[in-house]
């Protein structure tokens, strides 16, 4: 079969997706399949792309409602708007698991028994107790 011609079935294995899951997609608004005569789901090239795309996406962590925008954009202001809120949460989110791999590599390189008195762990901490005293005081 070409992929002019491909089921649900086999969509759905060459993604590694139960099949569930394209009709979810399809009734969000993500996914439009050809339907046979019979209305039976006909999937093709360009639906390849827009699922591997919504893969993708998800991967990247937008969310659904976010991946509808992006893909059923008109303009690529549209586009870009959504592209680049979520580059700010990635951003956020990437600046936070930095900081507790640093906080974790400093426990590690640690070799005092009671690690919040060890200097080197400490000066990974500071930066949580300037942010807790600005919060309190």
């Amino acid at each position: 079969m070409t992929a002019h011609e491909l089921t649900i079935g086999e969509v759905a294995d060459r993604f590694g997706l139960p099949t569930h899951v394209l009709r979810h997609w399809e009734a969000e608004g993500l996914l439009r399949p050809d339907r046979t005569a019979s209305t039976h789901r006909r999937y093709g090239t360009d639906d390849l792309y827009r699922i591997a795309s919504i893969l993708n996406a998800k991967e990247a962590g937008l969310s659904l409602p976010d991946i509808r925008a992006l893909l059923t954009a008109t303009d690529p202001v549209s586009r870009k708007e959504v592209l680049a809120r979520q580059r700010r949460l990635l951003a956020e989110r990437l600046a936070r698991t930095t900081a507790a791999l640093r906080l974790v590599e400093g426990a590690i390189e640690c070799t005092h028994e009671d690690i919040t008195t060890c200097p080197n762990y400490r000066a990974r901490v500071d930066l949580r107790l300037r942010e807790s005293a600005h919060v309190t005081g």
